[in-house]
């Protein structure tokens, strides 16, 4: 997948890599109506397989998750593993307010989810 957010000033970075046949996309910078699109694009380059590592994000808004959502229920409904690492509540407080953080697979690090869904 193409490197994308690379620049002298941009609101968000996105990377990706492979591990065990899973896409693996790092995500640095803000998830909100500004990025929106960017975040979208990418992820549709994406696949099923998906883990997301949140840990470089700064603030998520409910249209973020709503897509982070809507690739979690596509994973799910195909059977694909999916999984979001380094969430922080202080950065992505809007996941704890819609009780999304109970059900959406969190885990702290790269390896627990692996680890867990691998």
């Amino acid at each position: 997948m193409p490197e994308n957010g690379e620049g002298a000033v941009t609101a968000l970075s996105l990377t990706s890599s492979t591990v065990d046949e899973i896409t693996v996309i790092k995500v640095d910078g803000i998830l909100d109506a500004t990025t929106r699109e960017q975040f979208a694009d990418y992820l549709s380059l994406a696949g099923s397989e998906l883990i997301l590592d949140l840990a470089g994000v700064t603030f998520m808004d409910s249209r973020a998750l709503g897509l982070i959502v809507h690739h979690w229920q596509t994973s799910l409904a195909s059977g694909a593993r999916f999984a979001l690492v380094g969430v922080e509540y202080s950065k992505s407080k809007v996941m704890w307010i819609t009780g999304l953080a109970q059900r959406l697979p969190l885990y702290d690090t790269l390896d627990d989810a692996l680890a867990a869904i691998g």
